[in-house]
């Protein structure tokens, strides 16, 4: 027969031979499924742990605005309407050479490779095919309007 003894807050079980035999009752309940970059409601996650802090980093307006701009975009290409906002974002990066150098070249020619490469570190192995998607969609644009 087990024990039950409780320490304040803890609860401290001691469980026999026979407890062990028998196979456990208790059910655990489902666990909440991580919502990802994009939520049901079609809102922006900017939680999401696969924007790699983006979006609460020096620039996080200005990458808010481009990747809202993106998401909310109906021009097709998708996003090509949104070249101002990654501009605007990519200057702000470059003010800021030590939080974002891994994200941004010294080349002018190479601009929008940085901001692209800002997205790729932001995959993450929990990510939906969706919200790929979405950033894979981002590289494409910024790739686009630099060349």
């Amino acid at each position: 027969m087990s024990i039950c003894k409780s320490y304040g807050k803890d609860k401290v079980i001691f469980a026999t031979k026979e407890d062990h035999a028998v196979p456990s009752k208790i059910e655990l309940p489902e666990s909440e499924p991580r919502p990802g970059l994009i939520l049901e409601s079609g809102d922006i996650n900017w939680n999401c742990p696969c924007l790699g802090g983006m979006a609460i980093g020096p620039c996080g307006v200005e990458f808010r605005e481009a990747f809202s701009c993106f998401h909310y975009s109906q021009a097709e290409p998708k996003g090509s309407d949104c070249y101002e906002a990654f501009s605007t974002m990519n200057e702000c990066m470059r003010n800021y050479p030590g939080v974002y150098k891994q994200n941004l070249n010294g080349e002018e020619d190479e601009d929008a490779s940085g901001v692209a490469g800002m997205t790729e570190k932001s995959s993450d192995d929990n990510q939906s095919n969706e919200d790929s998607g979405a950033v894979e969609a981002v590289k494409n644009t910024v790739a686009t309007k630099a060349n």
